[in-house]
């Protein structure tokens, strides 16, 4: 793992904890697997 990944790992890390304190876990969650489902959409039509 270099640093670039480590700290992008981090920063999600850091965003997941100030979701619970919000109180904002699901939609973080949602919009994590619409982002992940868009990507491979992506990556599918510009193979």
């Amino acid at each position: 793992m270099n640093f670039r990944s480590f700290l992008y790992a981090l920063a999600r890390l850091l965003g997941d904890v100030n979701a619970v304190k919000r109180g904002r876990v699901g939609r973080r969650i949602g919009r994590r697997v619409v982002g992940r489902a868009a990507g491979k959409g992506m990556g599918r039509l510009f193979r």
